[in-house]
């Protein structure tokens, strides 16, 4: 199991070009087994969308419906455990409060974390896909 930081996931549904081989390749891999989605990600996608950061072809409500009945898709909750190693994550790590929630997320899981965010590839405190 994966998990995907959120413009990994809107890259995948989109097909979009910007998406690197090895990670396609690994969502392909763990089709099976699950790739998991931070709930934070849809607020952030909608967020995107609501000012004109993100165009999703179609309107939110469907592509959300799309995007989640993909093959392996399913959304991880955020918890109580998250939301505290979301504050309190070793230094050094930036303060967005997406990628905290995130990153904590994939920490609770113990699963590794798809992202081409160098700000979240650098921080040590992660496993990566």
């Amino acid at each position: 199991m994966i998990v995907l930081d959120t413009h990994i996931w809107v890259w995948w549904v989109q097909g979009d070009s910007r998406l690197p081989i090895p990670i396609r390749d690994a969502i392909i891999a763990h089709e099976a087994t699950g790739l998991g989605v931070a709930t934070i990600s849809c607020w952030e996608i909608a967020m995107l969308v609501a000012h004109g950061r993100l165009n999703l072809r179609r309107p939110t409500d469907e592509w959300f419906a799309t995007a989640l009945r993909s093959p392996g898709f399913f959304l991880i909750d955020l918890t109580p455990a998250i939301a505290i190693d979301s504050a309190n994550l070793p230094p050094p790590f930036h303060r967005d409060p997406s990628d905290q929630i995130i990153v904590a997320t994939t920490r609770d899981r113990d699963w590794p974390l798809s992202s081409v965010d160098r700000r979240i590839v650098a921080y040590p405190h992660v496993r990566h896909v």
